[in-house]
């Protein structure tokens, strides 16, 4: 970003250049998304598969897009005034974040070729583009305003996405409680970023940081009131718990593919935004956001995994209810190392940032596989993988590699190690009765993580009668489905043998 000086007066024109570059992943996921709407006009029926495969190559190339601002050194929209606040930063937390959400999106894409004969192509890619370039911006915000609409631009067309199965009762009533509880939370955080705006008077980031340390007396309780609900808004987003009771529901009538997008990508927005508003806007208030955060922590691990556990292996759809309680499970892990450091330093979110990773690879596997065992078990009961072994032997590999990632047991060394760098955050900060809840919780997660693994090894029951397992059917799976188990399986596989791809992020600053 370039800004013109006025050549008579020496003042800053308001005229600036844009980096294009540093914006081209964003922009070019929503220039795809507007191309595959338009084009959705002028295919017929039998080639609509084409637009699925436009999809993922703009996904592709919005990957691209980011090899060139691996430097991380990149900002545009900044303020003319000399203090260098900018409203979009290209730094190696965006440009990891962004990577995270952009291939989590490209898995949900090819998991979703073959399975949108039943939905109108055409709004799915939109919506489904659209969503993943409100993602992607999102971790390079730096001011509230961007914040706050990226945020709404992934989360928009998500509502659509959950309820895009017409004539599904399930799918309408998901979509009904996920858009409800999301628009009181977004109304909850406008109101807080209000109330720090009064406040500080300024939307960046780092402006907002500088005049929170020295607010007047008489604005420190609308202060504390904007950052606790601005805060309460992305506790939402993260399915932190109490806020969490849209996911079980949302995540089972949802399509298998939007169910591993919310869970991933979904997951990756609400958290940048957690820590882009602690750690850069609001540091001063580190005493009131760091312990809400490790008791939401707490709270959203043990009610996560505790009703993981209580799942029934018969009750249809237990499968992904179990995937949707886990996935709140491992909120509270990824919360830990925010919560921390508000107690140490910022170099403590590259352990949220290394986990979530970790978790975005493995869950998007176990997802692929169950979109698998769904195409010949549509209840996707957890009775259903019994016995998988046995007809998909890749397939049944595959998803015990996953569980046992998630569950931090070799051979998923990359789980295990990424578990150990979320207890040092929390040791090193001096919050050790957050170590003791979460090796806990761990210890309950083995549970239902090892039962299910142990299922997929069984013989089949010999009956067929309903809620047993038989083997499934021999159909061929869709390449792109095939595809996506594999390059989960071969990142979880190179992660374990080489940990240090991302737990170094957990050593270094990030901003």
């Amino acid at each position: 970003m370039t800004v013109a000086a006025d050549s008579a007066t020496g003042a800053a024109s308001l005229v600036q250049s844009v980096d294009w570059l540093a914006i081209a992943p964003p922009v070019i996921a929503a220039s795809v998304a507007l191309i595959v709407l338009v084009a959705d006009l002028f295919v017929a029926g039998r080639h609509k598969p084409l637009l699925g495969y436009g999809a993922v190559a703009g996904l592709v190339a919005a990957l691209a897009a980011l090899v060139p601002l691996r430097a991380g050194d990149r900002s545009t929209f900044c303020l003319t005034d000399g203090s260098q606040a900018c409203s979009y930063t290209a730094d190696h937390f965006a440009l990891v974040i962004q990577a995270l959400v952009l291939g989590g999106a490209l898995l949900t894409a090819l998991l979703s070729i073959g399975d949108t004969r039943k939905l109108p192509a055409g709004e799915f890619w939109f919506l489904l583009l659209a969503s993943a370039s409100g993602a992607a911006l999102l971790p390079a915000a730096r001011d509230l305003t961007t914040l706050v609409i990226a945020l709404e631009v992934a989360s928009l067309p998500a509502f659509a996405l959950v309820g895009i199965k017409r004539g599904d009762r399930r799918s309408s009533e998901a979509a009904l409680k996920f858009f409800l509880s999301s628009v009181v939370a977004t109304a909850v955080m406008l109101l807080g970023v209000s109330f720090v705006y009064a406040t500080t008077g300024t939307m960046h980031l780092t402006e907002i940081a500088a005049r929170l340390d020295d607010v007047p007396g008489r604005f420190s309780t609308l202060a504390e009131a904007g950052v606790v609900l601005t805060l309460v808004g992305f506790a939402f987003k993260t399915a932190a718990a109490p806020f969490h009771f849209w996911v079980p529901d949302t995540y089972v009538g949802a399509p298998l593919p939007i169910a591993a997008y919310l869970s991933v990508v979904g997951k990756a927005v609400g958290f940048s935004g957690l820590v882009l508003v602690t750690v850069i806007g609001f540091p001063s208030y580190a005493d009131v956001w760091g312990p809400a955060l490790a008791v939401l922590a707490a709270l959203t691990m043990t009610i996560g995994n505790v009703a993981a556990l209580r799942q029934t292996a018969t009750r249809a759809r237990s499968a992904v209810r179990l995937l949707a309680w886990s996935s709140v499970g491992q909120a509270g892990y990824l919360l830990v190392p925010i919560a921390a450091a508000a107690y140490s330093s910022d170099e403590q979110i590259g352990s949220t940032v290394a986990y979530a990773l970790m978790y975005a690879v493995v869950n998007l596997g176990a997802f692929a596989v169950a979109a698998l065992v769904a195409r010949s078990h549509p209840g996707n009961r957890l009775s259903d993988y019994r016995g998988l072994y046995a007809a998909r032997p890749l397939a049944a590999l595959a998803m015990g590699f996953f569980l046992l990632c998630l569950a931090g047991l070799p051979p998923g060394i990359i789980g295990l190690f990424a578990k150990v760098t979320v207890f040092s955050a929390a040791v090193d900060a001096g919050l050790g009765w957050l170590a003791v809840v979460m090796a806990v919780n761990v210890v309950i997660a083995l549970y239902y993580y090892l039962r299910w693994t142990a299922a997929l090894f069984v013989a089949p029951e010999p009956d067929t009668a309903a809620g047993a397992a038989s083997p499934a059917p021999r159909h061929r799976a869709p390449a792109p489905l095939t595809l996506a188990i594999a390059l989960t399986a071969v990142a979880g596989i190179t992660l374990s043998g080489a940990p240090q791809l991302i737990l170094r992020f957990a050593a270094v600053s990030l901003f």
